[in-house]
């Protein structure tokens, strides 16, 4: 009997100590998740410096208007899978030369572009505009090869799609 109650102890002792390791690693996690956040505050933040400017509009790097504009222009069509999101990142590394963490987070504020202009189609329109202005008339030509790449997966253009490449052509003068 009393090895059973050893075995039991130590068998408690170990469980106790083992959810004591989780519930740590748990918290660093959640405390990682959370600094993240707070620098993409903070990179968002300077999107808002001046109140009165658009925060599309405080765009100063062409690589970033590029990878959110074809962002943008890949959420006119359906949901992209973790797959086609992998593609995206790969694509945008690939067309503008980024790192993993920053063409991630081109995603991260894409997405907030996004929200900023009031959906996908404001969002192509108004960050077309702003990369034509920053970059010229070629720097069109990132956007559409990393939006053609993630396209090829997700099974081609759609109709809204379609429309929005013709009025990246009339902006781009093409």
């Amino acid at each position: 009997m009393p090895i059973l109650a050893t075995l039991a102890a130590i068998g408690l002792t170990a469980l106790f100590w083992v959810t004591r390791a989780r519930l740590a690693a748990d918290a660093i996690s959640d405390l990682a998740d959370l600094f993240g956040r707070g620098l993409g505050a903070i990179r968002r933040a300077r999107f808002r410096a001046r109140a009165e400017v658009h925060p599309v509009d405080a765009v100063e790097d062409p690589g970033l208007a590029a990878g959110t504009l074809a962002h943008a222009f890949l959420a006119l069509g359906p949901a992209l899978t973790v797959e086609a999101r992998i593609e995206h990142v790969r694509a945008m590394q690939t067309h503008l030369g980024l790192h993993l963490g920053d063409a991630e987070e081109i995603l991260a504020l894409g997405d907030w572009f996004i929200g900023e202009c009031g959906g996908p189609a404001p969002a192509v329109d108004r960050i077309a505009r702003r990369l034509r202005r920053i970059g010229g008339p070629e720097a069109l030509d990132p956007a559409l090869r990393i939006a053609s790449a993630v396209a090829a997966r997700t099974g081609g253009l759609t109709d809204a799609q379609r429309d929005a490449l013709a009025r990246l052509r009339r902006v781009f003068g093409r």
